[in-house]
């Protein structure tokens, strides 16, 4: 019987940041990967005597590492009830995006990443500290550029996978790195998201490098890693009120957003190192040091996207472009007015 494999790949129950786990299914040719179970209480998603969950395939591609007729399919966590498990955030999610359908809203994340060999980031001397930061950034050369040949790696796995990778590129402390995800809808932004950082961390395998997401990987005076979040609405990409009424309606759910923006984010929203403190909201054009940054392309066009520079590189997908959804999307929905800002305007 001609068969092909099935890596099922799903978010456990880690707190207080969630894992990615997957296993590998055989599936008959021309059937669809089924639904399947596993162990949660090897996954911080069950006790012992109830420890069945279900996979629910929810986005599949083909396998860019074992090649053929090979898949990668994410899946969404169930209870054997058939009701979403508590830690799936994916159906919540979706049915923001369905309530908010008519704005049709786009998302855009920069995903930054650490580079680990051992138990220090790649570039890191065994004794000390490199350089200070200045010339890492979009760097080139063995001296500036550490873990190149696992970013291309990673690149060339995405690409034939079929996801929307934008782009690339070295970051701002040694062996940080950031790829590109969007624009795309939800919850496909975050089903992208999710199946890029697995494949970040398979292409890191074979080359004994680990990947980490958290947000301050180096204390002192390095960058942290965050996932600036792209977004517009279609009001938000013909005319500029709309860009204002956003930043108005995250300016008063800011709280909220920093409490699900991802574990750590107080030490990395410092004020310092660009980014703005966690205490406060601030915006502007070109500001990188705002919370949320209006691109002067789009200040000069009078229409366009914002960039939300305030999630962590560990946060979750799903839950950010939900409440970004639920925020923008339903202050606009209740016809919520914004305020004269007229920082956004200069």
């Amino acid at each position: 019987m001609s068969v092909y494999r099935a890596e099922y790949i799903w978010i456990d129950g880690t707190e207080p940041t969630k894992k990615l786990r997957s296993k590998t299914k055989i599936v008959p040719k021309g059937e669809e990967p089924p639904i399947w179970a596993f162990d949660g209480s090897s996954t911080q998603q069950a006790t012992g005597d109830r420890s069945d969950c279900v996979l629910q395939p929810v986005h599949v591609v083909l396998d860019p590492i074992r090649g053929g007729d090979d898949k990668l399919v994410l899946c969404e966590v169930m209870l054997v009830s058939g009701e979403p498990h508590p830690t799936n955030t994916r159906r919540a999610c979706v049915e923001a995006s369905k309530r908010y359908g008519d704005f049709d809203s786009w998302f855009g994340i920069e995903q930054e990443y650490t580079f680990f060999k051992g138990a220090r980031p790649l570039g890191f001397p065994d004794g000390g500290f490199p350089a200070p930061q200045g010339g890492y950034y979009c760097g080139v050369g063995a001296d500036e550029v550490f873990g190149r040949e696992v970013v291309e790696a990673h690149l060339d796995d995405c690409l034939k996978a079929g996801l929307r990778i934008s782009g690339i590129n070295a970051e701002v402390m040694p062996g940080q790195w950031e790829f590109q995800v969007g624009p795309l809808n939800a919850p496909d932004i975050g089903d992208q998201l999710w199946l890029a950082r697995w494949l970040l961390y398979r292409a890191g395998e074979a080359f004994g490098i680990a990947a980490t997401l958290y947000p301050k990987p180096v204390r002192g005076d390095w960058n942290g890693a965050g996932a600036h979040t792209n977004f517009s609405t279609r009001q938000m990409r013909e005319s500029y009120e709309p860009i204002l009424a956003a930043i108005e309606a995250l300016k008063g759910r800011h709280s909220l957003h920093i409490e699900n923006y991802g574990f750590g984010i107080e030490e990395r929203l410092t004020g310092l190192h660009e980014t703005a403190s966690y205490k406060e909201f601030t915006f502007g054009v070109s500001h990188r040091g705002a919370s949320v940054r209006i691109p002067w392309q789009v200040a000069k066009d009078r229409k366009g996207y914002i960039e939300d520079r305030r999630p962590n590189a560990n946060m979750d997908p799903y839950v950010v472009s939900r409440l970004i959804m639920e925020t923008v999307c339903g202050a606009a929905t209740a016809g919520s007015k914004p305020r004269q800002m007229a920082a956004a305007t200069a």
